[in-house]
């Protein structure tokens, strides 16, 4: 039976693998075609679009994960039904629970590989991906709005005009005030390095607001401490999404010291736990979908209805988490919400076909 087990198991695995390189090279041959829109902007070539587009692979194929698992799954299954190899083995006495079990064995590997992928490989990548290509069109990184990077730091207000790379800062506007909130302390830096725990800043004109009297100094330079590291900076230019769990917590925990909103983060953070799920849920899904229509599904039809329904899953599971920040829904609710939903049709459908 190990043997049927691992077979089941090796035929889901290889056709989802299949599927997703498909998908992949599909899918980054569009983005490819419509980054060649920048090309000749600054220092923009199509070497760097290329680069680019190759970083963001990673990234692509987490998202991925979980429609290439369902059409892998339904051409897996689909191909066995169809050359009559799963007649002989449910008349070898494999039942339909044990086939479903052999077959969630491959999908408990694939939502490890999506984790892998989502926790160590796609953040690294995308942090190298937003860094080259910013670099190539504007030869600085600068955050999207117009008035830069704003963060709170205790009893001040930090604004950073330009991000550039190796935890290097320019054009930083620090405000500081007291308990009663009033401005004492209006600091603008040149610029500015992080080294050894704490911020460098250089070419600092600072306004002191006294009581009685306004005071300005120059100074050349001076050691900034503050709870805003590097690493909190580039969380904010990279999409969050895209972050690892870990990230995600600190940034979270660093929001909640200084009493701001965590409600986008927090919806990233459940998503990226409960997006390997979904892989697995589709997986499962795919069992009685195929043996619910044995002979009467042709490979392309299976491929449709896997891709109909692996669309329409990306596009209400990020609905739900939109929706949920939105509306300030619990992030845990609105992101396992479409998970639920599919792994709980797909035991309605089991129930059916056993």
């Amino acid at each position: 039976m190990r043997i049927i087990d691992r077979y089941l198991g090796r035929t889901v695995a290889g056709a989802a693998g299949t599927v997703m390189m498909f998908l992949i090279a599909a899918f980054t041959f569009f983005g490819f075609l419509d980054e060649l829109n920048e090309v000749g902007r600054g220092g923009y070539t199509v070497f760097a679009a290329v680069q680019f587009v190759a970083l963001k692979i990673p990234a692509l194929a987490y998202q991925l994960f979980p429609m290439a698992a369902l059409i892998g799954a339904l051409l897996g299954l689909g191909s066995l039904v169809n050359n009559s190899e799963m007649v002989v083995i449910r008349a070898a006495g494999v039942s339909l629970l044990r086939t479903l079990g052999a077959v969630m064995k491959a999908g408990v590997v694939l939502m490890a590989i999506a984790m892998l992928i989502g926790e160590l490989v796609a953040p690294w990548t995308e942090h190298l991906a937003s860094d080259l290509r910013s670099l190539a069109l504007t030869d600085q990184i600068t955050l999207k709005t117009r008035n830069g990077f704003w963060a709170r730091d205790d009893n001040s207000f930090i604004n950073i005009r330009t991000i550039l790379p190796g935890d290097r800062v320019e054009d930083i506007y620090i405000y500081e005030f007291d308990g009663t909130d009033k401005l004492r302390v209006s600091t603008h830096a040149r610029a500015a390095r992080y080294e050894e725990g704490q911020w460098l800043l250089a070419d600092i004109e600072q306004t002191t607001f006294g009581d009685d009297a306004i005071t300005v100094r120059h100074i050349d330079r001076a050691a900034w401490e503050s709870l805003l590291k590097p690493e909190l900076i580039g969380m904010v230019v990279i999409n969050p999404d895209s972050l690892a769990m870990w990230d995600l917590v600190r940034y979270i925990r660093y929001l909640r010291q200084n009493a701001q909103n965590t409600q986008r983060y927090e919806q990233a953070l459940w998503s990226k736990m409960v997006y390997p799920l979904a892989t697995g849920a589709m997986v499962f899904l795919a069992v009685p979908m195929v043996f619910g229509a044995a002979r009467a599904s042709s490979v392309g039809g299976r491929v449709l209805l896997g891709s109909l329904v692996g669309i329409a899953f990306h596009i209400v599971n990020q609905a739900a988490g939109h929706l949920g920040v939105v509306f300030e829904v619990n992030p845990a609710v609105a992101v396992f919400t479409p998970t639920f939903l599919i792994f709980t049709a797909a035991l309605l459908l089991l129930r059916r076909v056993h």
